[in-house]
């Protein structure tokens, strides 16, 4: 089970709504797509599903489970895998370096293990190193594997925060704004992996203003406004939806 169920949200920030009254769901094994203008509540949604933020009203459930006040690495042990709009990568060290540390339950970072440099650490070791290059091979990334991160570009460094992500073996994805700032080829890589994830039977929840792309690759989409949901369904309905249509000013384009 992968669904995640939010109920009656509401977050303030000094009296002003970012998030009013805000329910629905992510189906399991769905690709859901969180939209909305600038300053909607997009964003603060994502915190608060990840534990960034807690609301003041509302609950939100992870396969049947409350987590609305669980601390963000309780949250991902749950099997909630984020990236950020602002991309969050250790630039100093080599891309593949970048995924190594992302696995979790390493032997080595016990004091014992490093210091006598076990041979259950050594296995270990050996095993991130070829799951790490897996990795990078399903992301595309694998020729740059001995680059350091900050010589990647844009678009690959966001392949490079997804390949973090699955290091995680998360089964939720919020993905925030995955396609912006991507030339066509990489949006394209980016499409294909999301599509991939769902055939994995996991689920993706993910923000994007670029709602072309959106329609095409979700299931399911939410348009936000104000906080507020003005609009939920497949994506021709959204696509004829006039409410929609007005909030973006004609943006979609038909």
């Amino acid at each position: 089970m992968n669904k995640l169920t939010i109920k009656c949200l509401t977050k303030e920030f000094d009296g002003i709504k970012a998030v009013d009254d805000l329910s629905f769901e992510v189906e399991e094994n769905s690709i859901v797509a969180l939209v909305g203008p600038n300053g909607s509540g997009k964003t603060t949604v994502f915190n608060l599903i990840s534990g960034f933020l807690k609301p003041q009203k509302g609950r939100i459930f992870f396969n049947g489970q409350e987590i609305t006040f669980l601390n963000p690495y309780k949250i991902a042990q749950l099997g909630i895998g984020r990236t950020f709009q602002n991309i969050r990568l250790f630039s100093q060290i080599s891309v593949l370096e970048n995924v190594m540390l992302a696995f979790k339950h390493q032997k080595g970072e016990s004091f014992t293990a490093a210091l006598f440099q076990t041979k259950g650490m050594k296995k270990e070791e050996k095993e991130n190193y070829q799951k790490a290059e897996e990795l990078l091979k399903f992301v595309g990334l694998i020729e740059k594997k001995d680059e350091l991160a900050e010589n990647l570009s844009h678009g690959q460094r966001k392949l490079l925060e997804l390949a973090r992500i699955l290091a995680l073996e998360p089964t939720l994805f919020l993905l925030d704004e995955p396609f912006a700032g991507l030339f066509p080829e990489v949006k394209k890589t980016m499409h294909n992996l999301i599509y991939n994830f769902k055939e994995k039977g996991k689920t993706v929840l993910l923000i994007e203003h670029d709602i072309n792309m959106v329609l095409n690759v979700a299931d399911k989409i939410i348009v936000l406004d104000h906080g507020k949901k003005i609009a939920e369904g497949r994506p021709k309905e959204i696509r004829e939806n006039k409410e929609v249509q007005r909030v973006y000013l004609g943006k979609i384009t038909l």
